[in-house]
This record gives C-alpha cells, sequence and structure tokens, in this order.
C-alpha cells in the first residue's frame, strides 16, 4: 500500500513486545481508540533507535497499528479458532470501529494520528453463520485484528463501510500521504 505513495521505502519489523504495552495501555486507562496510537508510536521509535545515526537525518519511519474495536473493546488478533468465532459472531450485525494508529517519527520530532472508519457487518443469520465457519476453517482470521481482513475473504462478512477502505485494510494512504507531506524536508 506504501508504493501507492512511494517507491523509495524499506521495511523493518519492530521489536517490541506489544501484548505486554498493550495490558500497560489498559491499566493506565487509555481509551481504546488511542491504543492503536500508541503502539505505532512504539514501533516506529523502535526502528528509528536502529538507524544508523548518519541514515537519521534523511528518514522517515512510519509505524502503524490497526484496531477492531466493539463497545469500547479492542478485538485483536484471535488466540484460538473458538476466540475468532466470538469476534466474528459478535460484530455480525453492528457496526464497529477500525482504528488505524500511525507515528511519522524523524530526526528531532514526531507526528501521529489515528484514522477511525465505520465497518457494519451482515447479521447473523445461517448464512453468515456458514460464511463465518468456511472463514475461519481457512485460517486467514488466525493473524487479523477482529479475526478478519476485508481484503480477503472477510470481505463476504461485510456489508459496508464509512471511511477509507485502506485504513480498514491496515493502513489510511491517503491520509499518510498529506500526513507525510507536512513533514517532509
Amino acid at each position: 500500500m506504501l508504493s501507492l505513495i512511494t517507491e523509495d521505502f524499506t521495511v523493518k519489523l519492530a521489536d517490541i513486545d506489544e501484548r505486554s504495552l498493550e495490558a500497560d495501555l489498559e491499566q493506565r486507562n487509555v481509551p481504546a481508540l488511542m491504543v492503536s496510537e500508541e503502539l505505532a508510536s512504539a514501533k516506529a521509535h523502535a526502528v528509528f533507535d536502529l538507524l544508523d545515526p548518519a541514515d537519521r537525518s534523511s528518514s522517515i519511519v512510519i509505524g502503524a497499528d490497526t484496531s477492531v474495536i466493539l463497545d469500547g473493546e479492542i478485538y485483536g488478533k484471535p488466540e484460538s479458532k473458538e476466540d475468532a468465532r466470538r469476534m466474528l459472531t459478535n460484530l455480525s450485525g453492528r457496526k464497529h470501529v477500525v482504528a488505524t494508529g500511525v507515528s511519522l517519527v524523524f530526526e528531532g520530532g514526531e507526528k501521529r494520528f489515528t484514522d477511525e472508519s465505520l465497518v457494519e457487518f451482515y447479521e447473523l443469520d445461517d448464512y453468515q453463520r456458514n460464511v463465518i465457519e468456511r472463514y475461519i476453517e481457512s485460517g486467514d482470521p488466525m493473524d487479523k485484528a477482529g479475526a478478519y481482513g476485508i481484503q480477503s475473504g472477510g470481505a463476504l462478512l461485510v456489508r459496508g463501510i464509512e471511511g477509507d477502505f485502506l485504513n480498514v485494510v491496515g493502513l489510511p494512504v491517503s491520509r499518510l500521504a498529506r500526513e507525510l507531506s507536512s513533514v517532509i524536508f
């Protein structure tokens, strides 16, 4: 998705313990809508700290994290098929928020934002239950926040969205391009 903005980038994974950071944020009562932004910042700072000091002045590190939120509860990656089934069943017939927090870390600063989209799932009828079961058996939900990917088989569960489709996929590219333009020097 980032290649829609530029071809000049390198992907590096941040070595942070997301689960313990999430637990700390929950203990500090950080609102669910802000958790992804905090995680994105931690990821971006972890990668920025690994850069060679000579490269820092010409680099912008982008960290991103996406959360699925229903009734103030974050639905992370499922721990089991049963957990995925619980999430997808709870989301059915309801609207939920997909929030992607983004952090831009550069020499001398950081810029953060959170983009939100509203996603509505079809009601939980026999057809939806069948789709959920087939989708779980595909294995696709197991590494996705909220146990679904709108860009794959999870699309069959979705009635509609309000907001940026690519935000639901995991990166609000249009907003990111605008925010990047304000920090490029």
